[in-house]
């Protein structure tokens, strides 16, 4: 006898239809797996085995064939394992063939018959929902993060008995109601507020340029100024996640098997890889071609802190991705891409000892350490970085009487009201944000009064600037202009735009 169940691969962060066909045929016992799976795709036929007869099914004795079709694609991970089982309880006539039409079926199962959460969940409902599938039976635990997917009945199941109850009428599963996208926005909880952050008026004001324009910021400073503290509360301002940006990134997560508990991504990502942290674990790789750090940050923030300590290969890797949007991860056995479109936020000492430029502590570094230092940093990343700032320690006694300052909230507000300006302006060219203005686009966004011109080709001319940071200056003073609502870019918009890489001249000149 023969039984067909649909369930899904993945393919990156993309489903693809995947028909889990069992064949039950008399001869010796045995039970094999076609298809082109992996060691993990294979052991599940002791998960089944087991599964089954420990919830009270009696797993046949014939040749048992199963075959994941297309069978030209690698299948990967334990999600085969529930609809193996029902495919060969199909077989031998515990559920009804037809119940199974239009069913999307995928879940780990456990020795006991329990369903285990898998990867991917919500990358692989979504396909099936582009295919026309009307239901998706998948494991309870796997549902927050797919609950505001409509347009598609969404299963919830626990036990392999469920499951066959379900299939056989004996007792339904009523799909889950979705939740609304808004709904789950009210309950966002940031864990840092710019209001907790005393003084540092300058270095919140380019804070809020970055988030307005999507610029990377490179904060330079003693320890203890503050660098840290600001950029955790950089997600806090950063406008809402709309749906289909908060389903870009839950996919990616899913994937990656980092799905927080609440489910979808309400709150934009914040990742802080440790600077020790290895080439594959930040641009993604490993086996499967997984996604890493840079991957994780989509639509947030990446922060990178002591930018000097990471190792050169790591930080070099960064500089597509940076212009892209995306990084493509080519291993052996897979390949994939992924969308990588962040916020950068870097933040490093002055020198080794980090007092160079202190008011309150005397540096101990000698030039030549200084130089050193500050050379793990190559131009072309620096380039890259739109922003320079320098964050100055504030003293004990000032701490102690500075009032609360601006909170997270009021400052968002005017990022949002610059940042739908940009969607505004950028309405079908597939550009999100001042920071992704290409050569096509740059001159016809950032129209310049003639003061502006003046000003912007002297300060290229006197700071020896590339002509990367040149750009960068530009989209820079976009943004400013945004946030005062000037429609052309006039002088005072360049003179503090230039500010932000002065930088370049004062430590790496």
């Amino acid at each position: 006898m023969l039984a067909t169940v649909s369930s899904c691969g993945l393919n990156g962060i993309d489903g693809y239809a995947v028909n889990v066909e069992v064949n039950l045929a008399s001869g010796i016992p045995a039970f094999d797996m076609v298809g082109l799976p992996d060691a993990s795709v294979r052991e599940s036929r002791e998960r089944v085995k087991a599964a089954s007869k420990n919830s009270g099914f009696q797993f046949p004795g014939n040749h048992l064939t199963v075959n994941l079709a297309p069978a030209d694609l690698k299948k990967e991970g334990p999600a085969y394992d529930l609809p193996i089982a029902v495919g060969i309880l199909c077989c031998t006539g515990i559920i009804p063939a037809e119940s199974l039409c239009d069913t999307c079926i995928f879940g780990e199962l456990s020795l006991d018959g329990s369903v285990r959460p898998v990867r991917g969940a919500l990358p692989m409902v979504i396909s099936a929902l582009e295919r026309g599938v009307k239901r998706v039976m998948l494991p309870e635990d796997n549902i927050n993060e797919v609950r505001c997917i409509e347009g598609i009945e969404l299963i919830p199941v626990q036990h392999l008995v469920a499951a066959v109850d379900h299939f056989t009428g004996k007792a339904s599963i009523s799909p889950i109601v979705p939740v609304p996208y808004q709904a789950l926005l009210q309950r966002r909880e940031f864990l840092e507020d710019f209001k907790n952050v005393k003084g540092q008026s300058s270095a919140k004001r380019a804070l809020e340029i970055a988030a307005a324009g999507g610029h990377n910021v490179l904060m330079i400073g003693s320890p203890g100024s503050g660098k840290t503290l600001m950029a955790r509360c950089m997600p806090s301002i950063l406008p809402d996640m709309t749906f289909a940006e908060a389903l870009e990134s839950t996919r990616i997560h899913s994937v990656a098997g980092s799905v927080p508990p609440s489910g979808l991504l309400t709150e934009r990502p914040f990742r802080s890889p440790h600077h020790t942290a290895s080439h594959a674990s930040l641009v993604g790789g490993g086996t499967g071609a997984l996604p890493g750090e840079i991957s994780k940050a989509h639509n947030g923030v990446l922060f990178l802190d002591e930018l000097p300590e990471y190792k050169r290969d790591v930080l070099e890797a960064l500089r597509q991705p940076l212009e892209d949007g995306f990084v493509t991860i080519t291993r052996v056995n897979a390949q994939a891409t992924y969308p990588s479109r962040f916020v950068l936020i870097c933040s490093m000492n002055p020198c080794p000892c980090g007092n160079l430029g202190s008011r309150t502590q005397q540096c101990r570094c000698t030039p030549i350490e200084i130089k050193r230092y500050l050379n793990r940093i190559s131009g072309p990343l620096l380039d890259r970085i739109d922003m320079h700032i320098e964050v100055e320690s504030i003293p004990a006694e000032q701490l102690s009487e500075a009032a609360l300052s601006e909170d997270s909230a009021s400052i968002r507000e005017r990022v949002s009201k610059a940042r739908e300006v940009q969607l505004r302006r950028y309405a079908n060219k597939r550009i999100h944000s001042n920071a992704e203005l290409n050569a096509r686009t740059l001159a016809e966004a950032c129209t310049m009064t003639d003061a502006a011109k003046e000003l912007l080709l002297l300060s290229t001319d006197r700071l020896k600037l590339s002509n990367r940071a040149y750009t960068r200056i530009l989209k820079v003073a976009r943004t400013i202009a945004d946030l005062d609502g000037f429609d052309a870019i006039d002088a005072p918009q360049i003179a503090e735009a230039v500010q932000y890489r002065t930088l370049d001249r004062k430590y790496w000149g």
